[in-house]
């Protein structure tokens, strides 16, 4: 007899929708939440979930957060609520930062983090439009 059996990561997305003015970026965006979580499955089938994490990532900057267990619990429910800052810890900030930080006149991109201090309109590396 044969048991057939794994452990794996997952992710759920969630149908969350705030729109925020972003604290990082300053750009309007939005709040994408999502869980991670590890499983075990038996015949390809889950049976037990388990080490859940909450985030919360934002569409402008990609900033990701982690939410409070409790705020992520009540959005997997379906409950109607609005996240703000004290519910969350930032975790990635995905690749932004001003230009004043950055020194005069250097610039990252947000997809790649190539760092230039050339005035270009397009990143040499991926190709993606500088911000």
């Amino acid at each position: 007899m044969f048991f057939i059996m794994g452990i794996n990561d997952g992710r759920k997305d969630f149908d969350f929708c705030q729109t925020i003015v972003c604290a990082v970026c300053g750009k309007y965006g939005r709040y994408q939440v999502f869980m991670t979580y590890t499983v075990l499955s038996l015949f390809f089938i889950p049976c037990f979930k388990w080490n859940r994490h909450y985030y919360v990532q934002t569409t402008c900057c990609n900033t990701v957060y982690e939410l409070d267990p409790a705020t992520g619990r009540r959005i997997a429910a379906g409950e109607d609520i609005e996240i703000t800052e004290d519910d969350m810890t930032m975790v990635h900030n995905g690749g932004w930062r001003s230009y004043s930080s950055a020194g005069s006149g250097s610039r990252q991109c947000s997809s790649c983090g190539f760092t230039t201090d050339e005035d270009y309109e397009y990143c040499p590396r991926c190709g993606r439009r500088l911000d």
